[in-house]
């Protein structure tokens, strides 16, 4: 069965220090496009991450959140270093008073030192806090998957649907094509009476004419290849689950046997059939988008 690009997971984790939520959406495209919202301290790691969830999900644009919030921490994330921050509102105090300078906001430009505020972070939590987090990530992947799974039968269920409609077309045209050379032919026949009246026409010569001309109208052999091209479409949709480019390479090839049906046709009622066959096609083109 076909897999679909559109789908959505989510994960859960709760317990007396964590609570965490991830949550993965997935859309179309024709390439894998994804964009991860991480808590701050895990930017490191951004590389596996993509690699998780191109190895998972395989294409499609992908939007992955990460929901983090330890509980009651103990300590606070940032500490400051009270001697640096004292040292640099002392220099620039003196400067300050040197100059005659009495409106300068020392307190917050000292702040904004990059040594006086630094991280507090302990590295083992968050080593241990992000063991948690990916096997929550991993769980939302696979919620994901799934429901691109179960939108991928769904979307199998249209595309047999249009396929088979376009199957009964065509047995449509099949039933219309041997009256259609018949009468073809009659009116040929019928012409040719009518100019014998005033010429002698050479008999072997017409007859070779008349067959090279019905050959450039037959489309036996187009009726036979749509046939198997629409029996290898459902083949693979039955049997593959990222078969999405393979599909719309079959999909090319059946709007190809259509086209040239309508081409040589020069058939109302069998056109009729052409056209309506061209339109489920193109929900077929529609349907396809959305595959893996």
């Amino acid at each position: 069965m076909p897999t679909s690009m559109t789908g959505y997971g989510r994960a859960d984790f709760e317990d007396e220090k964590l609570r965490i939520t991830i949550e993965v959406k997935s859309l179309n495209a024709k390439y894998i496009d994804i964009s991860l919202s991480l808590p701050k301290g895990f930017s490191e790691k951004e590389i596996a991450l993509r690699n998780l969830v191109t190895t998972q999900l395989k294409r499609g644009k992908i939007a992955l959140l990460v929901s983090y919030q330890r509980k009651e921490e103990a300590s606070p994330k940032t500490k400051i270093n009270e001697r640096i921050f004292k040292t640099y509102y002392k220099t620039l105090q003196a400067l300050a008073d040197e100059v005659g300078d009495t409106s300068s906001p020392l307190f917050s430009l000292v702040l904004q030192v990059p040594e006086v505020i630094t991280d507090n972070t302990d590295n083992t939590t968050v080593k241990e806090d992000w063991c948690i987090i990916e096997k929550v990530i991993k769980e939302a992947l696979q919620r994901c998957a799934q429901a691109r799974q179960e939108e991928g039968k769904v979307l199998a269920t249209k595309l047999s649907t249009y396929a088979r409609t376009i199957r009964h077309y065509l047995q449509e045209v099949a039933q219309l094509d041997t009256p259609r050379i018949d009468t073809i032919r009659e009116k040929l026949y019928e012409k040719v009476r009518a100019l014998a009246i005033e010429e002698q026409l050479d008999e072997n010569r017409f007859e070779q004419e008349l067959i090279y001309y019905l050959e450039k109208l037959d489309i036996s052999e187009e009726k036979v290849r749509l046939e198997k091209h629409l029996a290898y479409f459902e083949e693979v949709m039955e049997n593959g689950s990222s078969e999405g480019k393979k599909l719309g390479f079959i999909a090319q090839e059946i709007g190809r046997e259509i086209n040239t049906i309508g081409a040589k046709a020069k058939d109302a009622a069998i056109q009729k059939n052409v056209i309506l066959m061209k339109d489920e096609l193109e929900r077929i083109r529609e349907q396809l988008q959305n595959i893996l």
